[in-house]
């Protein structure tokens, strides 16, 4: 264990000179309460969308802890360096656990936690790397870091409003740039997921400008706060075991080559597949194929529904292996290329590996014109909503953790139910987990047996209708 060096005594006296203008601000705020309350209002809607309630939460420069009173932990833990502001803290939120620290030494705390968040605290500190490194220690894998600190362009606004006796008083700031905080984040073991730019108006009446304007250029530039979440830095997990799905309806064509083709990955590679009402034979060769291929683990199970999302999502439950994997019966996907899916996923470079088609020429008959010039202005709609980079939407093939999945499946009522292809529902549901999603270029064929079950016009609307309804539920809120 690595031993924490104390302050040389420049940073014990900057901690002191805090810890008193803190604990100053706290009595303050007994009879003051200032301009700041919508701004603080705006961030708890922020903080309440991005961090699901029972999870289990540290708030290092928690205040009087309210904003984590208001995310509803199963364990919440609020440290901060002001005792007055801790004396509050306990006053007001008694089920809450709150400790007298600093956030340069955490090694009293031995707890791992679910969502760790510095809310405009590293503005304040002497040294946000050492902070940082100290959240490292309470991280587990799946550990997301959300932090938020005021844009450099909003110092002279704050100064003019603290004058005023408007906001709070400040000492002076770090005032760091996004860029300088994801350099921070990388050298204390962090990876960024994504950065957003948030609180346009922080006064009255500015729901319009805090939900839209924000989010389109130039007005995201004049943003007060910036916010990144971030994960531990990635560790491989040895040998996870891997269940492959495959919605199968009229392609009795495919299914020998799928058994034959199928890679063995991880500890044990499981083979399930769910028919859809086909009109060809498709049940009776699966059970025929799965009789000839007795080494290879596999289920069958007749769709009780329709479309494809309802048959991946029987499979998914069926399922018992750590990775889920979506493989398309048409075969555009080659088999072959799920190993690259299961390094990127189990080597912890990804979270969510989202196959895309759209890198490497296709097959003269892949995919229509049309179809494709679709595809890519889907893509950039995902990647603007989500705020990580989607080339791809529509590709079938992807790749996640079972126990991400349960928790998309157990929150699916947020996005709605109303997608066929069970894309869209993945991404979404990865995106509002906070998840990293990375993308991994396939070369895409044309099909050898059938016809495409997909509708291009009545789909396509359908798209265009999840996209509005997603816009206002991942990226206005």
């Amino acid at each position: 264990m690595t031993t924490i060096s104390p302050l040389d005594e420049a940073g014990k006296h900057y901690q002191q000179t805090h810890i008193f203008h803190w604990d100053q601000v706290a009595k303050k705020r007994d009879s003051w309460r200032g301009m700041g309350i919508w701004y603080h209002r705006r961030l708890m809607e922020i903080y309440k969308f991005l961090v699901s309630p029972n999870q289990r939460i540290l708030e290092i420069g928690c205040g009087t802890g309210d904003l984590l009173a208001n995310l509803s932990p199963s364990h919440g833990v609020g440290i901060d360096f002001s005792p007055e502001m801790i004396a509050r803290a306990r006053q007001r939120h008694p089920k809450l656990e709150f400790h007298q620290l600093d956030a340069h030494d955490l090694s009293s705390l031995n707890d791992e936690f679910d969502i760790i968040i510095f809310s405009d605290t590293i503005n304040d500190l002497w040294d946000v790397q050492r902070a940082l490194e100290q959240a490292r220690r309470l991280c587990a894998p799946h550990t997301r870091l959300i932090l938020n600190f005021y844009s450099h362009f909003w110092q002279l606004p704050l100064t003019l409003a603290q004058n005023l006796n408007l906001a709070a008083p400040m000492l002076a700031q770090n005032w760091l740039t996004p860029e300088d905080v994801d350099n921070l984040l990388r050298l204390s073991g962090f990876e960024t997921i994504r950065t957003t730019n948030e609180i346009l108006f922080p006064l009255p009446l500015g729901g319009l400008a805090n939900r839209y304007l924000v989010r389109l250029w130039p007005f995201r530039n004049l943003a007060l706060s910036n916010f990144l979440i971030a994960r531990p830095a990635p560790q491989p997990v040895q040998n996870p075991s891997v269940s492959v799905v495959v919605a199968a309806r009229n392609e009795e064509g495919n299914i020998k080559n799928i058994f034959d083709r199928l890679p063995q990955m991880g500890s044990k590679t499981e083979l399930i597949f769910v028919e859809g009402h086909s009109r060809d034979k498709t049940y009776e060769t699966i059970e025929k194929e799965i009789a000839l291929h007795p080494g290879t683990s596999s289920l069958l199970f007749r769709q009780p529904g329709i479309g494809k999302a309802d048959a991946i999502r029987l499979g998914f439950e069926k399922a018992s292996g750590d990775i889920l994997m979506i493989l398309d019966a048409d075969l555009t996907v080659p088999p072959e290329d799920l190993p690259r899916f299961y390094e990127a996923i189990a080597s912890g470079k990804g979270e969510f590996i989202n196959g895309v088609r759209l890198v490497y020429p296709m097959e003269k008959e892949a995919m229509r014109t049309l179809n494709f010039i679709g595809n890519k202005l889907f893509s950039m709609a995902f990647s603007w909503m989500l705020g990580q980079p989607i080339k791809d939407t529509l590709c079938g093939t992807k790749v996640m953790w079972r126990k991400d999945y349960d928790k998309i499946s157990a929150n699916r009522s947020y996005f709605g139910d109303f997608d066929p292809f069970g894309d869209f529902d993945l991404i979404f549901g990865a995106a509002k987990l906070n998840r990293k999603i990375v993308d991994l270029p396939i070369r895409y064929r044309e099909r050898t047996y059938g016809t495409t079950n997909i509708s291009r016009w009545k789909h396509g609307i359908l798209l265009f209708r999840m996209v509005a309804f997603a816009a206002r539920r991942i990226k206005f809120v």
